[in-house]
């Protein structure tokens, strides 16, 4: 009996909510840490991330108009499919990055614990972080955090979808669309559960993924005239100051948010002012009426 060769999966990029080939036609091999050819993801290009800024821009309006009870609702429901796929998502882990089956679950369920965390934010977080503040006027003065608008998210290689999951989730509960730029090393994680986010409510466009190598993407990251926010979540200092260095182009925000592989396991990654680093404060006024 002949032997045959696997049919290896080929992942897609994110964008839009739908799975678009990289409009260049490049693909990479994903290896285990004992090089492996486990499948093949999409090396996503210049192109591949105007169009996902695009998606993302279109998407801002809805999402930041929903309430915050149905965006709340969402990320829960994000968590609940997350959970019906988490044995498939322990598995992409433990083959991609070598850690065992156990550490994984655990990566796994917190991923999940994560995303219901912040779930439980969308209502909350204007009421701990707005105020009604004094004037010495007859009038009431009211500030609201209100979403800034397109966020691009890098997230470390590892954990490669813990570490996704809480950079990407203080982000989009405020009303803001994500574009991730997924861990280089580890993809196939991160393209899972783009798959998961496809079948959930989550409106198309409101998180985008990109995989691929960050080096021809950080340039255009930094230079993009549409990217409100950045939230740095690689460690990198040639990085770092490449992003840092364009900000000032259209004033984009640039949050760094880089910890140790452990740290991403403990609950200082929950922390609420994570909210605060893409959201804008608006004041208005409003007459006291005789």
């Amino acid at each position: 009996m002949s032997a045959r060769l696997d049919v290896k999966k080929t992942y897609k990029l994110y964008i839009g909510g739908k799975f678009p080939r990289s409009e260049s036609g490049r693909y990479l091999p994903a290896k285990s840490p004992a090089g492996e050819h486990l499948d093949n993801f999409a090396h996503a290009s210049r192109k591949d991330f105007r169009d996902a800024v695009v998606a993302a821009r279109s998407a801002v309006d809805g999402w930041g108009k929903a309430t915050a009870y149905n965006r709340g609702q969402i990320l829960y429901r994000a968590a609940e499919m997350l959970q019906n796929r988490a044995n498939e998502l322990v598995n992409e882990i433990a083959r991609s990055t070598g850690v065992s089956t156990a550490k994984a679950k655990r990566e796994v369920t917190l991923a999940i614990d994560r995303l219901v965390h912040f779930a439980g934010w969308t209502d909350k977080y204007p009421q701990v972080f707005g105020s009604v503040n004094p004037v010495a006027s007859s009038h009431f003065n009211f500030t609201t955090p209100e979403p800034t608008g397109v966020v691009v998210v890098l997230a470390p290689d590892e954990p490669s979808l813990l570490a996704l999951v809480s950079l990407v989730a203080p982000v989009i509960l405020s009303g803001n669309a994500a574009i991730v730029v997924a861990s280089e090393k580890f993809p196939l994680p991160a393209a899972t559960f783009a798959e998961i986010l496809a079948t959930s409510d989550l409106p198309g466009g409101v998180v985008n993924i990109l995989t691929g190598k960050r080096a021809e993407l950080v340039s255009h990251i930094a230079s993009h005239m549409d990217v409100n926010a950045i939230v740095d979540g690689i460690g990198d200092s040639e990085i770092s100051a490449k992003l840092q260095a364009g900000v000032a182009t259209n004033l984009k925000r640039y949050s760094n948010h880089s910890l140790a592989a452990a740290d991403w396991f403990a609950a200082k990654v929950e922390d609420p002012y994570w909210i605060l680093d893409t959201v804008e404060f608006k004041t208005a006024w409003h007459p006291i009426g005789v």
